[in-house]
């Protein structure tokens, strides 16, 4: 063989090698992930711990229910592999960003994951005593007609604030877990490993909240919007009702009168606001009726900071901040 075919044949065999290697850096990549929300972008984080960081679009003090996408995080979603948000109930601003989602990537919705309970969605803002119901899953059964078509589209409808219940904060982790595992297997006992110590932790967590909880559950509160259903069922506490249902529609007149009233009525003991929004509001509801005002953060506002302890950080604020609020003299 002629010495100018040999170096010809090492050369293509280098860039083969070159080739294959480059296309195996490429695989051993751990998949891109980009989560909606602080709670979901730390459950994700806990289980990629050691792998990977996902990307969180709303960041921590912002709102899910009023935020805009901004260019830089609608190039983030479309070099995603993994998308994950609760649905159109929460994140209203991803509607038209995911209809333009590249056909390799994959959009969870966190409440279709095995194990997770939803509830449906609250219509008023002043609520019967006791007359919660349990948590259950939707769309399930069959509709016939428009009339019943009708009546399944809002059976589907769910309350997005569904991390509040830890149990579905355990179960969300343990199904991103498989989720990742068939999309990297290499790394596959290293996500559930890393799901399996959250799991374990958020229950602890669960035992700690039940404890804190448990001597203020009949104590009556009013809060800034209907966040909590999932946190009140969980732990049997005593909402009176929400300053408005979702904060992008004012609360009425005829609302506000109702709240007052109940107020009175039912001796709340506190009126919380969220760190998330101006609300005047509720210091004014507050005025005259002996209730406390107090502040409860249901999506994770600084000084709680993205990462794998920040779903944990946020429950556990929670129950200290109701708890505080609660415990202290009525009137």
């Amino acid at each position: 063989m002629p010495p100018s075919t040999r170096h010809l044949l090492r050369t293509l065999a280098t860039v083969l090698l070159l080739a294959c290697g480059a296309t195996a850096a490429r695989a051993a990549e751990p998949p891109k992930v980009v989560a909606s929300i602080l709670p979901l972008h730390a459950l994700a984080a806990a289980v990629m711990e050691g792998v990977a960081r996902p990307h969180l679009l709303v960041p921590p003090g912002a709102s899910p229910h009023t935020f805009q996408l901004k260019p830089s995080e609608a190039k983030k979603l479309q070099e995603a592999d993994l998308v994950l948000w609760v649905g159109e109930s929460l994140e209203t601003f991803l509607e038209k960003p995911l209809r333009t989602l590249p056909k390799r990537a994959r959009l969870v919705a966190v409440g279709a994951l095995p194990g997770v309970e939803t509830l449906p969605p609250r219509e008023s803002g002043v609520w019967a005593e006791h007359g919660h119901d349990h948590g259950h899953r939707h769309g399930h059964g069959h509709a016939h007609g428009k009339a019943s078509a009708a009546a399944a589209d809002h059976e589907r409808e769910i309350d997005g604030h569904l991390w509040l219940d830890p149990m579905n904060g355990k179960a969300i982790v343990l199904g991103l877990a498989e989720l990742l595992a068939g999309h990297d297997p290499e790394r596959a006992e290293r996500y559930r490993a890393n799901a399996a110590r959250e799991a374990a932790r958020i229950k602890a967590l669960d035992g700690e909240l039940r404890t804190r909880l448990a001597p203020v559950a009949n104590r009556p509160f009013v809060v800034f919007h209907d966040a909590y259903q999932y946190l009140e069922r969980r732990y049997g506490l005593a909402a009176a009702g929400s300053v408005t249902v979702s904060p992008d529609r004012p609360p009425s007149a005829k609302r506000l009168a109702a709240l007052r009233k109940t107020i009175r009525e039912r001796g709340a003991v506190c009126i919380f606001a969220e760190p998330q929004f101006k609300a005047p509001i509720v210091a004014s509801l507050a005025e005259g009726t002996g209730a406390r005002t107090a502040v409860l953060d249901p999506v994770g506002a600084p000084p709680i900071e993205p990462g794998p302890e920040a779903y944990r950080a946020l429950l556990d604020k929670l129950g200290r901040d109701l708890a505080a609020c609660l415990a202290g003299p009525i009137g």
